[in-house]
Formats: C-alpha cells, structure tokens, sequence
C-alpha cells in the first residue's frame, strides 16, 4: 500500500458524533500491531494529538480553507484518509472520505441553508472526482448511492462502536446533581437538530410524569443546526452536554434510552447505551433497525403515541428490561472500534 494520511482537521474540533467516528477509529488503528503507520497532517493550531502516530503541522490556515487549500499540497503522493463528512477536492481519485449520512438530501430542513447548499455540492465534486466514498451503515450507503449516482458497490461501509463509553469510570455525581435516582428517569441523548425528533416525546414526557418518573435530556445545538422544539413538561429535565463519565453513569441507571430521531446514518447513544447495559427503545427509522437489530422496543416516529405503549410496556412488564439488555450486550458485539478500523484499512487496500 502506498504511503497514508490521515486529515487531522477534526483534531481540537467541537465534539459531535463525527469527531467522535474519527477520534475512536484513528486510536483503534493505531493499537493495531500488524497495521500500516499513518501520518496525521494537522492544521498548525491543532493541539497535539493522542496517538502514538507521526504527525506533521500543514499551513497557517484552518477550516475549510485550510482543508481545500494547503491540505492536498501537503500530501507528497500520500493517499489521504478524510474521516469526518468533508474532504479536499484538489486531492481527487487519491483519497477516501467517510460520508457518514445523506441528511443534506434527506432532511434539509434539519440544516442551514449555507451549510447544506456547501456539503450538497462539495459531496458530488467528491464523487466526480473519483474519491473512494465510505460511510458507517448499509442504509446510508443506500441514500448516499441515491443522491450522489453511483453504484452502491462503489461506496465501501465502515462500522461504529460504542465501547468507549466505558473507558472511564461513572461519574455518578451527576445523578446527585440533577435529582436523578436510579431507575426512575429515561434518557435522551442527542443534539436539537431537527430530525433528531426531540418534540416527539411528548406522550412519552407525559407518561413518565404520570408515573412519579423524569426524562433526562442530554446535548446540545450548534451552529450548522436547525434546530426543533425539545420535549417540554414537568417531568424534563434538561442536562446539556456531559463528560463521558457522566454520560455512562446516566446510561447505567436510566430505565432505558428514548431515542426518537427519524433519521440516523449509524445512530451512537444505542450502541452505547447497550455497552451501559441499558434498554433501548428506538424510533423505527434511517439505521437504527439495522444497527440495533433485535436489540430495542420499537416505534413509528409518525406516530408519537406508539413512542408511550412501548414505554408503558417496557414499565408494566417485568422481564422485558432484562431481556433487552442481554440483547443489548450481545448487539454491542457486532459493533466496536476495533472491527471498524479493521474494515476501514481493508477498504484502503482495496483502493491502492
């Protein structure tokens, strides 16, 4: 294989699932023994990465500037690996980038018009380009195929994990802090982007107040978002962004995890909230069939009443928890750091 770099720009960014993808698949591949060095091109701000990899500091610029223009002069024949959404155009046939969803297409409304209008034409200039194109699920290769015109054997799929959200210890001074007692909340976890569907949850807010319970809302905004209404009532309560520390004590604890988003390219808080050993109860949309399987209660994003009588089942029926979690720990092991890495470095041969 030819010599490989890795675009650094996620290095230092804000963190989302995106930099998460490319932060947990950059360490797994450098904890390979038998796999092929990388060298990280970073923008000269980036702080210094983790990885035991050689890294080189690439121009003055940073973003999408640094990215489209000093970037490809750097890479001196090296085959470039774009992790997150976004690659340089001037680098061509000689690169890959992980595309992680079609949600620019799909569900517009969900993103600034500057920010869509940009991705839209930067993902087909890609794929004229001829960049080998990879995403995180069959489903998003499906979409990414529809919207670009390639064949969907022209796009290779790379896997998630979820098992970082146990490299550090529960921080359970979050459940003290919000008034959360073990068991008598369910959780949320995702951004206020629009499809992310948080005003679905309605009947579901209301049932859990009926019943003495509460509903932890963990995330944020962003910039690039447009964003929708979050579920209200007095049963919410709305925590923010949290260290993963705190994240895994309130998978850990929670009743289960609400995830109603009617469109997910992988879909990370089921996967990890089945490392946590907490139930799940999806919205039957995008990847999340595929990637939590048999694994979740599930129900119509359409339909937000469907979201309770899956609540109401999962609180009247005593077995139901246990059994989802089993599903859960053994779901988990489909998916892991490790094995992406492992599928992405075979795509990359099969693109030398």
């Amino acid at each position: 294989m030819t010599g490989l770099a890795i675009n650094g720009r996620f290095v230092g960014q804000r963190f989302s699932g995106v930099q998460r993808f490319a932060t947990e698949i950059t360490a797994a591949w450098a904890a390979l023994p038998d796999a092929p060095r990388p060298t990280l091109l970073l923008p000269a701000a980036a702080p210094n990465p983790p990885w035991p990899l050689p890294s080189e500091r690439v121009g003055s610029r940073a973003g999408q500037l640094w990215e489209q223009a000093e970037l490809p002069r750097a890479l001196r024949n090296r085959f470039l690996v774009n992790l997150g959404n976004t690659a340089p155009l001037l680098a061509g046939r000689h690169q890959a980038v992980v595309i992680h969803d079609a949600g620019v297409f799909d569900t517009p409304e969900s993103y600034s018009r500057a920010f869509r209008t940009w991705y839209r034409l930067l993902h087909h200039g890609l794929a004229w380009r001829g960049a080998r194109i990879l995403t995180v699920s069959e489903f998003s290769r499906g979409r990414i195929a529809h919207h670009l015109g390639l064949p969907p054997a022209r796009i290779g799929v790379v896997g998630e994990g979820g098992e970082h959200i146990l490299r550090d210890p529960a921080d359970l001074s979050v459940l003290a802090q919000y008034g959360l007692e073990p068991r008598r909340y369910a959780l949320n976890v995702g951004n206020r982007a629009a499809h992310k569907n948080l005003g679905g949850q309605g009947p579901a807010a209301a049932l859990l107040a009926q019943r003495g319970l509460k509903l932890a809302a963990v995330g944020g905004g962003g910039a690039v978002f447009a964003g929708a209404e979050a579920a209200q009532g007095a049963a919410v309560i709305p925590l923010g962004r949290v260290s993963d520390a705190e994240l895994r004590a309130l998978y850990e604890n929670a009743l289960c995890l609400i995830f109603p988003s009617r469109y997910e390219g992988f879909g990370l808080p089921p996967m990890e909230a089945f490392n946590c050993g907490c139930p799940v109860i999806a919205a039957q949309a995008g990847s999340l069939p595929e990637v939590c399987g048999d694994a979740a209660l599930w129900f119509d994003p359409a339909k937000p009443a469907t979201l309770a009588a899956a609540l109401t089942a999962l609180l009247d029926t005593p077995t139901l928890a246990e059994t989802l979690r089993q599903r859960g720990a053994a779901q988990a092991q489909r998916y892991t750091w490790r094995g992406g890495a492992r599928a992405l470095l075979r795509h990359l041969e099969a693109s030398a």
